[in-house]
């Protein structure tokens, strides 16, 4: 559904879902620097080119983004953008300098370099180049933002790590920190605290909880809704305020990004409080609905509408958009 057109041509390895951000998967990137058996990009990995999402065309992304001035964000993803060479980021990246590209204000680069390979902003060979690209975008007037995802406190605590941290963040690029829950790793609270107090300490913009996505071997690693908000609201307790700019527990659905919110009692029935954080219709945004409660739920194709509704407020014209791109 979020595969956008351009002179009547669908766009290969662009996305645009959300009105003011495209996500752009260029072909050096559509690999990583490991595989993660909880990772929803599985098919980006398998070989199969009718799932693979990839681009190597920069005219038709910068073409793209010309025509549609409400984008504000790219956001290149992967895979990992950090296993291309520079050469390569610079050819998608310092075009958006020019004048017809001002609407674009942030450049976002989603990665788990910064924990699988550190070493990609420090020693490599073009490690140089890329430190000073970032520092160019931001001369230039751009906001960079390395969407770092880590699962775990212990990822940020080597030294070369917090050179890497400390080496784009005096580009002026920001680093925000979003991982997913992930039973058997981090489905515990301390650990959720302890991550975002060493993210808050080095720099890092605690950003995300995602709830792990319904994909892949999702079995072993998913963790009920109610069990999500627990961990996260435990988490909260122990931090400060700085560390409470992650949201979550987050499902980014079909619709969009949903928020557990909470847990309440009104009328005598049990709910979930939800909201949408982003939305394919900008109208649901911040917009509170409410669920039955469930001990079992683990993704929002599984909630029901609470006060015997029949569906959710967004359901009608979500199945309208998919009959539209179908």
């Amino acid at each position: 559904m979020n595969m956008p057109e351009l002179d009547g041509e669908v766009l290969d390895g662009v996305q645009h879902k959300y009105r003011e951000t495209v996500l752009f998967f260029p072909a050096q990137g559509q690999t990583c620097h490991s595989y993660c058996t909880f990772c929803f990009r599985w098919a980006q990995f398998v070989g199969d080119k009718d799932l693979k999402m990839a681009s190597t065309e920069a005219e038709k992304l910068h073409g793209y983004l010309q025509e549609h001035t409400e984008v504000t964000d790219l956001l290149v993803t992967g895979g990992d953008p950090m296993v291309m060479k520079t050469k390569h980021l610079v050819q998608y990246l310092e075009p958006l300098l020019e004048p017809e590209f001002d609407h674009i204000q942030t450049i976002r680069i989603g990665t788990k370099a910064l924990t699988f390979w550190p070493y990609r902003f420090v020693t490599d060979k073009d490690a140089e180049e890329l430190i000073d690209l970032f520092a160019k975008l931001v001369d230039g007037g751009k906001h960079v933002a390395i969407m770092a995802h880590y699962n775990h406190w212990q990822e940020i605590t080597t030294d070369i790590a917090e050179e890497a941290i400390r080496r784009i963040r005096a580009t002026g690029a920001e680093i925000r920190a979003q991982g997913p829950l992930i039973k058997h790793v981090n489905d515990d609270a301390d650990a959720w605290a302890k991550l975002w107090k060493k993210e808050v300490q080095l720099g890092i913009i605690p950003y995300y909880m995602f709830v792990e996505r319904d994909t892949g071997a999702k079995n072993y690693f998913e963790v009920p809704l109610v069990e999500a908000f627990h961990i996260y609201r435990e988490a909260m307790k122990k931090v400060s305020g700085l560390a409470r700019t992650a949201r979550g527990p987050s499902m980014s659905a079909g619709p969009g990004k949903v928020e557990i919110q909470g847990i309440a009692e009104i009328k005598g029935e049990k709910v979930f409080v939800l909201r949408f954080l982003q939305g394919r219709n900008p109208d649901w945004v911040q917009r509170p609905f409410f669920a039955k409660y469930s001990e079992t739920a683990t993704w929002l194709h599984e909630l029901e509408p609470a006060f015997g509704e029949e569906k959710f407020f967004f359901e009608d014209e979500f199945e309208q958009m998919k009959k539209g791109k179908s």
